[in-house]
C-alpha cells in the first residue's frame, strides 16, 4: 500500500473523529485538524513533496500568532492541582498530554478506551455537548464513574471553561 494512501485513510479517520468532537463547540474544523502523532511522524519522514497535511491552528495560519487559551485546573487522583493554559479548540486529553499531566489516552482519542476519563463540575458538565453512544459505551468501562464523567478526548476547550476544575479519577492501579 502506498504511504500516501495510508496517510489519507488515517487522516480521514482522525478528521471524522475531530468533526464529532468539535461540532458542538463552534470550533473551526478541517478534515485534518487532529491527525494522530504517528501520521505526523510518517509525513515528516517522507520525501514525497506532493503530500501536504494542513493543521488549523494559530501557528499554522500565522507563525507569529499566539493561540488563544483559557486557564483550567486538572486535579490528579492524589488531590494535587495542576494549573494550565488550555488552547481553545484542543481536546482536554491533548491539553493534559501537552502539559505533562498523567492522563493516559491509550487509544489516541479514537473512542476505543476509557483511559482519558475525567470528572467535571456539575455547572460545566451541564453545558457540554451530548455524548455519543460510543462514548457512553466506553465510559461503562471506566473506574470511579460519576454522573458528571466524560472522556477527555471528546471535550474541546471553550472560552467558558476559564477557571474550571476537572478531576482525573483514580484508575485503580
Amino acid at each position: 500500500m502506498a504511504m500516501s494512501s495510508l496517510i489519507s485513510r488515517r487522516a480521514a479517520a482522525a478528521g471524522l473523529s475531530a468533526a464529532r468532537k468539535c461540532a458542538a463547540s463552534n470550533t473551526p474544523w478541517s478534515p485534518l485538524v487532529h491527525v494522530p502523532q504517528t501520521v505526523r511522524r510518517r509525513k515528516a519522514a517522507m520525501p514525497h513533496s506532493h503530500i501536504t497535511l494542513r493543521f488549523l491552528s494559530a501557528e499554522a495560519s500565522d507563525p507569529g500568532a499566539v493561540a488563544e487559551t483559557v486557564p483550567i485546573t486538572y486535579v490528579d487522583p492524589l488531590g494535587n492541582e495542576h494549573n494550565v493554559d488550555a488552547e481553545i479548540g484542543k481536546n482536554l486529553m491533548d491539553v493534559a498530554h501537552d502539559n505533562n499531566i498523567e492522563l493516559e489516552g491509550a487509544c489516541g482519542g479514537e473512542l476505543a478506551c476509557a483511559t482519558c476519563h475525567l470528572v467535571f463540575e456539575k455547572s460545566i458538565y451541564d453545558t457540554l455537548p451530548e455524548k455519543l453512544d460510543e462514548e457512553d459505551d466506553m465510559l461503562d468501562l471506566a473506574f470511579e464513574l460519576t454522573d458528571t464523567s466524560r472522556l477527555g478526548c471528546q471535550i474541546c476547550v471553550r472560552e467558558d471553561f476559564a477557571g474550571m476544575k476537572v478531576t482525573i479519577p483514580d484508575d485503580g492501579m
